[in-house]
């Protein structure tokens, strides 16, 4: 797809530039009294929490932003495979992947040794993150990104809409009603940001509230919660600009060093023509920061032209800039209980996104670590509101994302490092040197990291059982599960098995057949189907509440090696009567294809099979042998709730 020919225009990217406007500023409407979750934010982390809760109709959940309205540009732009993958559970992915500048390659421009004033092209590499997954690297504006997660929140059972022009200027929490499940502890003042709404003053009270709003977070504020870092006293410039130019690889994301003048990283964006810079600019003054430093896109654009001499840059328009600092700093916790609290305490004020890490934005990790935050949230805050789980569940979300915030703040730093051309605060060296090389060691190395693929969580309550990884050595236990296609069968048609894993709350349990027959009542998978569907003390039947289908919390599929069954062959659990009607689900059931063979690509015992257990986050809690059917009652019972 093509636009901005005739200058930038945000918005519904399915309109055409000439009939595409802006978003219109929403109607004000009054705050709620009472709420069941309150978030504070409309980024990418805030969007992502509501449209998760907006699936529950039985959950109040009310999101509040000061601006007037939706992002319209600037921000973000990299969309990661592992936020492609978390798109797909939304069932936004296609468009996604249908609007973005899928990402494929990457080249790398040095000073040329005969002529120093002039750059050279070094290499051009394929992306290093080909393959991790279904879905490419993609670019595309932030705002189109929060647009599809707000028309699936509006369109959802419960119409969430966020309440815009809304300033949090009080948060506070009643700590002797923080361990009663029923109470609202929480209890924000609000003011209004519009010119029609000044002078007055909201309040909301709350069971649980989530901060999502930013690096300078109130919420994180009220919470007294500090930020641990430091800053490199480095500024770059970033631009989204459209553009005339002889340089060649302008379409392709490159890494630029000059002699003299710094680097530049340039990155496609989407519709063809649009162009996001990275410029560095010099180092800050002791106790300078960014808001000191009076630069204009002017200046950007001047710094850039002689970085990349003797090619030249025609720009036409800069559709949005910015100056920022590098730095990075992380949230001391991520909830309002005090550093090492046990699970038992339960949090009720959380923070997520840019409100607990923040970073340099080259990259392109922030909103895809931030989105995943809220995404681990969502379903552990559902679960428990809904009485599914234990309230401990939510103590695992300050475990699990915290430590993946190191990780993004480790990596940043040492990529700042690395594409920085003048010494950043704390280092002693005159002149730093870009080493093309190592910025390609680093983007292979990380690539998994990069892409969120490689994510995972610490062995826990949710996280157990590695013992048992080799049974399916691609199925990493405590990452997402890596999709591979196998055929349906009662239609023969291919499935992305880890695109059935929806952003509904819903557990999932994927049995992989052994050699056995699973028609045979003497097989193991047989067996294990007839524990799930007969036996009172199965996680299906002590969970599932009466009269709800038996999906409706626990779903099964089956995956097998025998390329001759037929669904009413196989056990009744397979392919369950479900709805008011009795309809069977023909859709569980699956057969591995012989070319493209998820047994070989997953590295999966076909002696022996497996359980594969997968949380509603889709990363992967447990395997287990075919035959444990005690141990799986005991993975659910730590933290599920029996339904009566």
């Amino acid at each position: 797809m093509q636009y901005h020919l005739n200058g930038f225009k945000p918005g519904n990217y399915q309109v055409p530039d000439e009939a595409r406007k802006p978003y219109p500023e929403p109607p004000i409407v009054d705050l709620p009294n009472e709420v069941d979750v309150l978030i504070i934010g409309t980024g990418p982390a805030g969007l992502t929490m509501a449209r998760q809760l907006s699936e529950f109709p039985d959950i109040k959940t009310c999101i509040v932003d000061m601006a007037p309205g939706p992002l319209l540009f600037g921000r973000a732009d990299g969309i990661s495979c592992r936020t492609m993958e978390i798109m797909e559970a939304f069932n936004s992915s296609e468009m996604v992947v249908k609007e973005t500048y899928q990402l494929k390659q990457n080249t790398f421009w040095e000073p040329d040794e005969a002529n120093p004033e002039n750059i050279k092209l070094t290499h051009k590499i394929a992306d290093a993150r080909a393959g991790l997954s279904e879905f490419v690297h993609g670019i595309v504006n932030q705002a189109r990104l929060h647009e599809l997660l707000l028309d699936g929140m509006e369109r959802s059972v419960t119409h969430l809409l966020p309440h815009y022009s809304r300033q949090l200027v009080e948060m506070n929490i009643d700590e002797s009603l923080t361990q009663d499940l029923d109470a609202y502890p929480i209890t924000a003042t609000f003011k209004r940001a519009d010119e029609a709404g000044e002078g007055k003053t909201e309040t909301v009270k709350a069971r649980y509230i989530v901060g999502a709003d930013g690096a300078r977070s109130n919420v994180r504020r009220s919470m007294d919660i500090p930020l641990e870092g430091d800053s490199a006293n480095k500024a770059w410039g970033v631009m989204d600009i459209l553009l005339n130019t002889d340089f060649p690889d302008i379409r392709v994301k490159s890494f630029i060093q000059s002699k003299d003048h710094g680097a530049v990283m340039t990155i496609p964006r989407e519709g063809g023509y649009l162009c996001r810079f990275y410029v560095e600019m010099d180092l800050l003054g002791k106790d300078k920061r960014v808001k000191d430093v009076k630069l204009t896109e002017q200046d950007l654009i001047a710094k850039a032209q002689k970085i990349f001499h003797p090619y030249t840059l025609d720009v036409k328009e800069v559709a949005w800039w910015s100056i920022y600092e590098v730095g990075q700093r992380l949230a001391e916790r991520f909830d309002n209980r005090p550093v090492g609290s046990s699970d038992d305490i339960i949090p009720r004020a959380f923070v997520a996104g840019d409100a607990c890490h923040t970073h340099s934005p080259k990259g392109g990790w922030g909103l895809n670590t931030s989105l995943p935050d809220t995404f681990n949230l969502g379903w552990k805050m559902a679960a428990v509101l809904q009485g599914k789980s234990h309230p401990k569940l939510l103590s695992t979300y300050s475990t699990e994302r915290r430590k993946v915030a190191q990780q993004l703040i480790d990596a940043d730093r040492e990529l700042s490092r690395l594409v920085a051309t003048r010494p950043t605060a704390g280092d002693s060296s005159q002149q730093s040197t870009v080493d093309t090389a190592k910025i390609e060691a680093f983007m292979k190395r990380q690539s998994g990291f990069v892409s969120g693929t490689s994510i995972e969580y610490f062995p826990s309550y949710i996280c157990t059982n590695q013992e048992n990884q080799h049974l399916a050595k691609g199925f990493h236990i405590g990452q997402r599960i890596h999709s591979a296609e196998a055929t349906r069968v009662a239609d023969g048609r291919s499935q992305h098995l880890g695109h059935l894993v929806k952003a509904d709350g819903r557990w999932r349990i994927f049995l992989f057949g052994d050699a056995q027959d699973p028609r045979e009542p003497s097989s193991a998978a047989y067996q294990f189907v007839d524990f799930l569907a007969n036996d009172e003390s199965s996680p299906v039947q002590k969970y599932t509440p009466k009269g709800a289908d038996v999906d409706s919390v626990i779903d099964t599929y089956a995956v097998f090696q025998q390329q001759d069954l037929s669904m009413h062959d196989l056990h009744d659990f397979l392919w369950p009567a479900k709805g008011k009607y009795g309809l069977r689900d023909y859709e569980k059931v699956f057969r591995a294809e012989p070319s493209n063979d998820i047994y070989d690509l997953r590295e999966i015992d076909r002696s022996a099979g497996c359980i594969v257990i997968v949380r509603p986050d889709q990363h992967i809690a447990s395997i287990l042998p075919v035959t444990a059917h005690e141990e799986l009652k005991q993975f659910f019972d730590v933290f599920m709730i029996e339904q009566k």
